[in-house]
């Protein structure tokens, strides 16, 4: 994996004090150096928190022809701080979306993004429809905020399907949302087929959960690696 950073905030389990956005046009320029370089077979787009700066991915991606795009259109932090500027919605919807190859919004987001409320499955549906039809190829509206079992919906446009997982009682939730579409991208990049690269997705995420320790004071963050310690633990 490779990374470009958009914005440096100033954060703990608890709250976010500070964001500071990096310049439209060194963000450009990180993208350009590591593509130079490196052979890129998936992205994954996060906390892109200003006009200008999904100005500048969506149309260097879209140069670069970037075709397994993840889009986590990441709006408020686990603690409630707004991530997304209010002004960059319209932006994020008319530049990003027409060009992710996938994309993950929870319920808040995709309410914003399909303007509607959602209060069950078949509202989730209908949002991901809506959600599709702004360009995005593949839709995955989380439901891990809806009361009872959690269940994700998909849709390719034609149909859906359902990933159903468990509910695990803990705090250590911090980066759910980014950790599961990174996975999704990267299983893209591995050569899977999206909802096998979806379904690979939550079953990490859901290890990650389980197996995370508490940190911090509030919401404490998943154990990447929780799984390959296990498996190292074994021998």
């Amino acid at each position: 994996g490779a990374s470009v950073i958009t914005s440096v905030t100033a954060q703990n389990t608890l709250e976010v004090t500070g964001i500071h956005d990096l310049p439209a046009e060194f963000i450009t320029l990180q993208l350009d150096t590591v593509m130079r370089d490196l052979p890129i077979d998936a992205v994954k787009t996060g906390m892109l928190s200003n006009p200008a700066i999904i100005r500048a991915v969506s149309e260097r991606l879209q140069t670069l022809g970037v075709e397994k795009l993840v889009v986590d259109q990441v709006m408020v932090a686990k603690g409630g701080a707004a991530l997304l500027r209010k002004e960059a919605e319209a932006e994020l919807i008319d530049k990003l979306l027409p060009l992710a190859y996938v994309v993950t919004p929870n319920l808040g987001e995709a309410e914003v993004l399909a303007g509607l409320p959602i209060r069950n499955v078949e509202e989730m549906e209908q949002a991901a429809r809506r959600i599709h039809a702004k360009g995005s190829r593949h839709v995955v509206v989380k439901g891990g905020h809806l009361d009872g079992p959690p269940v994700d919906v998909f849709f390719d446009g034609r149909r859906f399907q359902y990933f159903e997982g468990e509910r695990i009682e803990t705090k250590s939730l911090h980066g759910t949302g980014c950790t599961f579409a990174s996975a999704i991208a990267a299983e893209l990049a591995k050569g899977a087929e999206v909802t096998e690269a979806v379904c690979r997705a939550k079953a990490y995420i859901t290890t990650a959960i389980r197996l995370a320790e508490p940190i911090g004071h509030g919401f404490g963050p998943t154990h990447h690696f929780g799984a390959l310690y296990r498996q190292a633990a074994r021998y």
